[in-house]
C-alpha cells in the first residue's frame, strides 16, 4: 500500500534536520496543491532519510563499538507501517544485541533532540533483543508495536534476529494469549468509540470500521497465519483479489481523510467532527450532485469504506478465532449440509458454486437460515454471493418463491447478527429490492439523523422486530401489546423497511416519492391491490403522527380530527403508531425521547377513539364542566365556599375544559399562596421521565410568557411545551413542560435560582435581554453546525379554528423562545400555546395565538408585519 519514491531535492551542506524541515515543507505544499497522491509514504520515507543521515554523520555512534555490540535503529507502530500522517507521533527503537552502553545517551541526544526542538512529536525506548522479548511477552501492547517494526539504518540482521525471536518465541508460546487480548481490547475499543459506520462524528481510527480495525486484522494475521505484509491476506487466501484490493482503497481513503483532518484542525486528530467535515470534503474536492451536498456525498464514501473495512475485519474475526455470535439452539453439534447448503459451528457456506447454478434460490435461502440459527456466512460464502449476483435478475426477483424467502427473512426472530446487514453488505438486498439504490450510503448532513439511510432502515426493522420477542422490555410492553394485535404484521415490516426509499431524490417530498415508489415495487412482486394500498399509506404518511403530537396543540380537537381522518380502520393506525415509534428510536436522540413518547401515545388514544367512537371519547362540554365542578366542591379545600363558587366562575372555559381536576386543585392552592407575591412557581417530576411539569401562577401582565422563557434559557432548563391560561380575574397559570435540570442532584438549587430570577425579571431588576445576549455571545463562540439552512416563519389560519398557528423554523440558540415570544407581545399578539419540535436540525417553535381582543390574525398585512418582526429578531441574534 505504498507509492512512490520521488523525494525533494536538499543542498547536501544542510544538516539531518535542516534538510528533513524543508524536504517536508515542499511535500507538504505539493501534498495542498493536490499534486501528492502518496503523502503518507512518503512522509516516513523523509523521515527514514534523517535518521539514517543523523546516524551515518553521528559522532558518538563510532563509540558504542558496533562491530562487537550491533545495534540499529528501528521505525515502531504507524511509523512503522509507513502511515505517518501531518500530526502524526514519530515512534523509534533504539535496538541493541548485547547492552546499553553508556554511550547510548550521546546518540539519543544527537538524533532525537533536534527533531524535539522543532516541535515534532517523538517517543524512542531503548532495549536490547531479550528486553524486547521480556517485555513483548508480558505488554501486548508493545507486542503490537513490534509487530510493525521497520528496519531503518543500523545492523539490518539485528531485526532479523528479533523478528525471527518473536516469531519463535513469542508467537508460539504467547500466540492465544495474545489473539484473545486483541478480542477484548477490540471488544472495549468497539464499545468506547462505537460503530464509525453510523455515527455522525466518525472516529477514523478506533471506532468499530476505522484504521484500528485494519491494524487488528494484521496482528491477528501475524498471530495465527505467520503474516508478514498486508499483501499476505490475500496470498493465503483470507481475502479474494479483488476483495484485498477494495480493502486497499478504503483503508487509503479513510487515511487520506485522517490526513486532511490533521491538516485542517493544526493537531493529531481522529475524531471527524462537524466542523471540519465541509472542510474535508471541499479538499477531496467533493462537488454538489443531484440535490446532494458535495459534504454528504463525501461522507457517504467515507461511510462505504469504513463499512467494508468493519465487514473485512469482523469476517477475518469468525475465521480467525471462537465465532463472536453465538448460535441459538437448533445448530448442529456437528457440520451437516441440506438442499446445497453446509451449516457448520460457526458459519454457514454453499456445498459448491455447482450447488448455486443448479439452484440459485439458495443464495436467499443461506441468508434464511443465517436469520434462523444466528450463524454469520463464512468468507467464501460472502465471496460466493457477491460473484452470483447476476443470477438474480428480473425473473428470479419476481418469482413467488423468492419473495416468500425474503419475506421469512424479514419476519424472523431478532438475533444479534442481522441477516438483512449481511444481505445489505453482499448486494443481494439491493438487487433484490434496486428501489433501493439511492439511500445506500446516503448521509443527511445533519445533527438530526444518526445513521446513514440504508443503515437507519435496518435498525428501524430490528427495533420493530424487539415489539414482537416473547420478552420485551418493560419499557416496550405498550408497544408489545400493539405489535400482537396487528393482524398482518408482514405488512408493517414491508413499511419499516422501506419507510424512507424516497429520499436521495432531487427536489421531490420523500414520503409522497416513497409511496409511489414502493407501489410499483410491490406492483412487480405482485402483492394484492389491498396489501399495496396498506404499505403505500404507511409509507406515505409515516410523518404525520409525529408531526401532530410534536407540532400541534393536542387539546385544538380540529388538529385531532385531521389526523384521524387519514386512516380507514384502527389497525392502520396501530401499524403506523409501530412504524413511527421505530423510526423515531432508530433516527437518534433528537427524534425520540421520553416528551414525544408521551405525546404520540396521547395522539394515538385520541385518534384511536375517534376511529372506534367516532369522537374524541370526551362528553359534552356542559357535562364535563358540571363534573369537575362537583369534584373540586367535593374537596376540602382551605377556602371559604363562596370564594370558591367565585373563583370557579373566574376560570376560562377552555381552562376548565383540558385541565385534569387533581392540577386544578393544585393551582387553586399556588393561587391562594399568590397573595400581593409577583408570581409563584412549582416544578414537579413526572415519574420515569426525564421532563418536568413547572407550573406559573401570576398576576397577568404584559410579555408574561416571554420572561418566563427568558429565565428558564438563563438556567439552562430546555422548554418542551407550553400552556397558558389567564383566568377572567387576569391571573395567569403558564404550565411548562420542561427538560430536567443538566444536574438532578442539585436540583432544588436550580428552581430556588429559577424563582428568584423569575422575581427579579418581574420586578425590573433584571434585564433578559442584556444577560441572554452575553449567553448568546459565549453560545456562539462554541456552536458547532453543520448546513445552513434558511430560517422561515410561516402563518397558518387553517390549522385552528381559534386561534392563528405560528411556525418558525430556525437554528437554536439561547433565549430564541424569548426573543421571539417579545417580538409577538411587541406585534399586540397572546400566545396561548407554545410547542417546541424538532425539523432536521433545525428548532421548529410553534405557537398558537390571538391579538390583544381575543381574534385571529387574519389581516394580510398584520400577517406581513408579523413575519417581519420575527425574521429581524433572528436575524439580529445570527450576525
Amino acid at each position: 500500500m505504498s507509492g512512490s519514491t520521488r523525494v525533494a531535492t536538499t543542498n547536501p551542506m544542510d544538516s539531518p534536520v535542516s534538510q528533513l524541515q524543508k524536504r517536508k515543507e515542499e511535500l507538504l505544499a505539493r501534498f495542498l496543491r493536490g499534486n501528492e497522491p502518496h503523502f503518507l509514504s512518503l512522509h516516513a520515507q523523509i523521515l527514514d532519510d534523517y535518521f539514517r543521515e543523523s546516524f551515518a554523520q553521528s559522532s558518538a555512534g563510532p563509540r558504542m563499538g558496533i562491530e562487537k555490540n550491533p545495534y540499529a535503529i528501528l521505525a515502531l507502530g504507524g511509523y512503522g507501517r509507513k502511515e505517518q500522517c501531518v500530526h502524526s507521533d514519530i515512534d523509534v527503537l533504539l535496538l541493541f544485541g548485547k547492552k546499553i552502553p553508556n554511550e547510548a545517551a550521546g546518540l539519543v541526544q544527537e538524533i532525537f533532540y533536534p527533531l524535539w526542538d522543532t516541535g515534532l512529536e517523538v517517543s524512542y525506548s531503548t532495549r536490547t533483543i531479550k528486553e524486547c522479548l521480556s517485555l513483548a511477552s508480558q505488554d501486548f501492547e508493545v507486542l503490537t508495536s513490534l509487530v510493525d517494526a521497520r528496519f531503518l539504518c543500523g545492523i539490518s540482521s539485528l531485526y532479523s534476529e528479533l523478528t525471527e525471536l518473536m516469531r519463535r518465541k513469542i508467537r508460539h508460546k504467547n500466540g492465544k494469549d495474545f489473539i484473545q487480548w486483541l478480542l477484548e481490547k477490540n471488544e472495549d475499543r468497539h464499545n468506547r468509540f462505537g460503530d464509525s459506520t453510523h455515527l455522525l462524528e466518525p472516529n477514523l481510527k478506533e471506532g468499530l470500521g476505522g484504521l484500528r480495525d485494519y491494524h487488528a486484522m494484521l496482528w491477528l494475521g501475524w498471530a495465527k497465519y505467520q503474516l508478514k505484509e498486508p499483501r499476505d491476506l490475500e496470498y493465503l487466501g483470507h481475502l479474494s483479489h479483488d476483495e484485498f484490493q477494495t480493502l486497499a482503497e478504503a483503508v487509503l481513503f479513510i487515511l487520506e481523510v485522517r490526513n486532511w483532518l490533521h491538516h485542517i484542525s493544526g493537531r493529531k486528530c481522529d475524531q471527524l467532527y462537524f466542523e471540519y467535515q465541509i472542510k474535508v470534503a471541499e479538499a477531496l474536492r467533493f462537488k454538489n450532485r443531484n440535490g446532494q451536498q458535495a459534504v454528504e456525498l463525501f461522507l457517504g464514501n467515507l461511510h462505504g469504506h469504513m463499512e467494508f473495512l468493519k465487514q473485512q475485519h469482523l469476517l477475518l474475526l469468525s475465521k480467525l478465532v471462537s465465532r463472536k455470535y453465538k448460535a441459538t439452539r437448533g445448530v448442529p453439534r456437528h457440520r451437516s449440509s441440506f438442499g446445497g447448503i453446509v451449516v457448520g459451528q460457526e458459519s454457514l457456506n454453499f456445498e459448491s458454486s455447482e450447488a448455486i447454478l443448479e439452484n440459485p434460490q439458495i443464495l436467499l435461502k443461506i441468508f434464511e437460515q443465517s436469520a434462523k440459527l444466528g450463524l454469520p456466512l463464512s468468507v467464501e460464502a460472502r465471496r460466493l454471493v457477491k460473484e452470483f449476483l447476476y443470477l438474480v435478475d428480473r425473473e428470479f426477483r419476481q418469482s413467488p418463491g423468492v419473495i416468500q424467502l425474503l419475506q421469512r427473512i424479514l419476519l424472523a426472530p431478532i438475533q444479534p447478527l442481522d441477516a438483512l446487514d449481511e444481505m445489505l453488505t453482499t448486494g443481494i438486498l439491493l438487487a433484490l429490492i434496486p428501489e433501493m439504490k439511492n439511500v445506500v450510503n446516503l448521509i443527511q448532513y445533519d445533527e438530526y439523523h444518526v445513521y446513514p439511510v440504508d443503515k437507519h432502515l435496518l435498525h428501524a426493522v430490528q427495533l420493530l422486530k424487539e415489539f414482537g420477542k416473547p420478552d420485551p422490555n418493560p419499557q416496550d410492553a405498550f408497544y408489545a401489546q400493539l405489535f400482537k394485535e396487528v393482524s398482518r404484521p408482514e405488512l408493517l415490516h414491508w413499511a419499516v423497511l422501506l419507510h424512507d426509499v424516497g429520499k436521495g431524490t432531487e427536489g421531490k417530498d420523500h414520503s409522497t416519492h416513497g409511496a409511489d415508489i414502493v407501489r410499483r415495487a410491490f406492483q412487480r412482486m405482485n402483492f394484492a391491490d389491498s396489501d399495496i394500498d396498506t404499505i403505500s399509506f404507511l409509507v406515505g404518511e409515516h410523518l404525520l403522527l409525529t408531526k401532530t403530537a410534536t407540532q400541534r396543540d393536542l387539546n385544538d380537537e380540529k388538529a385531532v380530527i385531521q389526523c384521524a381522518s387519514k386512516f380507514r380502520n384502527t389497525e392502520e393506525l396501530k401499524m403506523l403508531y409501530l412504524l413511527t415509534v421505530a423510526d423515531s428510536k432508530a433516527t437518534g436522540p433528537k427524534a425520540w425521547n421520553d416528551w414525544i413518547a408521551a405525546l404520540l401515545k396521547e395522539l394515538f388514544f385520541k385518534v384511536y377513539h375517534i376511529l372506534k367512537k367516532g369522537e374524541l371519547a370526551t362528553p359534552a362540554t356542559v357535562d364535563i364542566f358540571e363534573k369537575k365542578r362537583k369534584e373540586i366542591f367535593q374537596e376540602s379545600l382551605s377556602i371559604p365556599l363562596e370564594d370558591l363558587e367565585s373563583l370557579f366562575e373566574q376560570m376560562s372555559p377552555r381552562y376548565i375544559l383540558y385541565t385534569p381536576v387533581k392540577d386544578i386543585l393544585r393551582h387553586i392552592e399556588l393561587y391562594q399562596r399568590l397573595g400581593a407575591s409577583p408570581a409563584v412557581l412549582e416544578a414537579q417530576i413526572v415519574p420515569g421521565t426525564n421532563y418536568r411539569t413547572v407550573t406559573v401562577c401570576a398576576q397577568d401582565r404584559p410579555g408574561l410568557f416571554s420572561k418566563i422563557s427568558g429565565v428558564f434559557t438563563l438556567n439552562n432548563l430546555d422548554i418542551l411545551d407550553a400552556q397558558i391560561y389567564t383566568w377572567r380575574n387576569r391571573v395567569a397559570l403558564d404550565i411548562f413542560k420542561v427538560k430536567a435540570p443538566p444536574d438532578t442532584l442539585f436540583e432544588d438549587e436550580v428552581w430556588t435560582r429559577v424563582r428568584k430570577n423569575l422575581h427579579s425579571a418581574l420586578s425590573g431588576d433584571l434585564d433578559l435581554g442584556l444577560v441572554l445576549d452575553e449567553k448568546l455571545r459565549t453560545y456562539q463562540s462554541a456552536i458547532k453546525t453543520t448546513t445552513s439552512r434558511p430560517d422561515k416563519v410561516i402563518v397558518d389560519n387553517s390549522g385552528s379554528d381559534f386561534f392563528t398557528i405560528i411556525e418558525v423554523y430556525t437554528y437554536d440558540f439561547p433565549g430564541l423562545l424569548y426573543r421571539i415570544t417579545d417580538a409577538l407581545f411587541r406585534c399586540n399578539l397572546d400566545v396561548w400555546v407554545a410547542k417546541i419540535a424538532t425539523k432536521v436540525d433545525q428548532v421548529l417553535d410553534i405557537f398558537y395565538l390571538r391579538d390583544f381582543e381575543g381574534q385571529k390574525v387574519t389581516d394580510s398585512q398584520q400577517v406581513e408585519a408579523i413575519k417581519a418582526a420575527i425574521k429581524e429578531v433572528l436575524r439580529a441574534t445570527q450576525e
